[in-house]
């Protein structure tokens, strides 16, 4: 497969991305190259997700696409995964005949000899491979970050047990299953050694992390060890169910110098009924006793929370009672979706859907709250001194864009940093020259909606 030509596309969540890096490390190591032109691709993989019905959308949408392309360009080889893969492949091979194989969730590390056999003309009908569920993927796999370089994610978890009502990904991804510390920290230090800065722990789950191995709750041991890596200055922790954030945990993010004052909670709703109905496993005082434990523990500490609205059988007065929560709780960060009916789901057939329009309406709503309560906080950071890492460059202007710890990549809002103030030899309006993934340390001097505007005020925070 020599001089071979891959154009991939990864979908979905930063999950499947590590899975769509670890398939190009794999094919990277069976001589293929890398291209951004899939009019010159021998080979089209498409990494899918269909967590809801937009995402299932956007999946067939771009196989159909790379189809067509199959027929126009140099591709001799299409190949599906992921998600939407695990869940319609019977759909796939009927429907779509230009696919030549396709790959389930836990079967990724197969993929160089799929690719091969099917390169070599061996499969006169559609190559597959799907494993158990309950197998973990070959996790030691090399892996191609596609992030820029200076911060990864790091799957510490597949699978998931909680069987939320509205949740396909039980049924596609299998049981919860820790990676064991010694291969994440392996994993981590050859990031590190590659030049990564920043990572993101991630998993359906972050916070059951090692309870199946290890018998108990095992994020905080995770993170010491992960903050022992020379080159890792960042540790973001993303996936947090509310219900399994431990004393112990919050003491490790109070101390734990590497680990950002931040964490994403997914806590859904906040009507005791609506979460009954959605099958998770806490309730709105619980909410606020967590929330405000982390809070107490960590001052600074930004919180990043997803909703659902429009749930089967929300009310008004349920949707009135997430409003209340959220004008209480005052998240820094918020995102909110309109309930997506999946098949094969319990919530699928309740029988009190709510109108397209109302979910849209009551998620619209919230967003304008929220928005009031994210400009008040970007407002109140006037003046403090952050450490910022800079992700790229304002075109011909001496402005720079990089996140603090409050920012996740992608999700969240950004910082853009002046550097006419400052210069290498001290003297001002010269300007500075900073690279990406570079760390430095940044006075807020504005703020615009959901992001920052700064100036550097010291050079270097590595």
């Amino acid at each position: 497969m020599e001089n071979m030509k891959l154009f991939c596309v990864s979908l979905g969540c930063d999950k499947n991305l590590v899975d769509t890096e670890k398939m190009l490390g794999l094919l990277g190591g069976t001589g293929f190259t890398f291209t951004d032109d899939e009019m010159e691709a021998d080979v089209i993989l498409v990494n899918t997700c269909c967590f809801i019905g937009d995402a299932k959308e956007e999946s067939v949408n771009t196989i159909l696409e790379m189809a067509r392309l199959k027929e126009e360009g140099a591709c001799r080889a299409l190949i599906v995964t992921g998600c939407l893969a695990q869940r319609y492949k019977q759909e796939i091979l009927d429907e779509i005949p230009e696919v030549d194989a396709i790959l389930g969730t836990t079967s990724y590390e197969d993929v160089a000899g799929i690719v091969k056999q099917v390169l070599e003309g061996r499969g006169t009908t559609h190559l597959t491979s799907f494993h158990d569920l309950g197998e973990l993927p070959d996790t030691k796999a090399a892996r191609v970050v596609t992030t820029g370089g200076y911060y990864a994610f790091l799957k510490i978890a597949e699978g998931c047990d909680k069987r939320c009502t509205y949740c396909i990904i039980p049924y596609l991804r299998g049981p919860y299953r820790s990676v064991p510390i010694e291969e994440l920290v392996e994993e981590a230090s050859q990031l590190a050694r590659d030049g990564v800065k920043e990572l993101i722990l991630v998993a359906q789950e972050t916070t059951l992390y090692g309870k199946d191995i290890y018998g108990e709750k095992s994020l905080p041991r995770l993170l010491h060890e992960l903050g022992k890596i020379p080159g890792i200055q960042w540790i973001r922790i993303q996936y947090c169910y509310p219900e399994e954030i431990t004393d112990e945990l919050i003491e490790a993010i109070r101390t734990e110098e590497k680990v950002c004052h931040y964490l994403d909670i997914p806590i859904q709703h906040a009507s005791d009924r609506i979460l009954k109905r959605m099958g998770r496993k806490t309730n709105r005082a619980e909410l606020t006793e967590r929330i405000g434990s982390l809070r107490r523990a960590v001052p600074d500490i930004a919180l990043r929370t997803t909703l659902i609205s429009g749930f089967p059988g929300e009310t008004e007065s349920d949707h009135e009672e997430l409003m209340d929560f959220v004008n209480e709780m005052e998240f820094e960060r918020l995102g909110v979706f309109t309930y997506s009916a999946e098949e094969d789901t319990p919530a699928y057939s309740y029988p009190d859907q709510v109108p397209q329009e109302v979910k849209e309406g009551r998620r619209d709503e919230i967003m304008e709250l929220q928005q009031d309560i994210a400009f008040e906080h970007c407002e109140n950071m006037v003046g403090q001194v952050l450490t910022v890492l800079i992700e790229g460059k304002v075109v011909d202007e001496p402005v720079y864009v990089g996140r603090t710890y409050m920012d996740a990549p992608n999700v969240d809002g950004m910082i853009f940093v002046s550097t006419d103030t400052v210069s290498r030899s001290g003297q001002a309006g010269n300007g500075v020259e900073l690279m990406s993934g570079d760390f430095v340390r940044v006075k807020v001097t504005g703020a615009a909606e959901y992001d920052l505007i700064g100036e550097v005020c010291d050079e270097s925070a590595q």
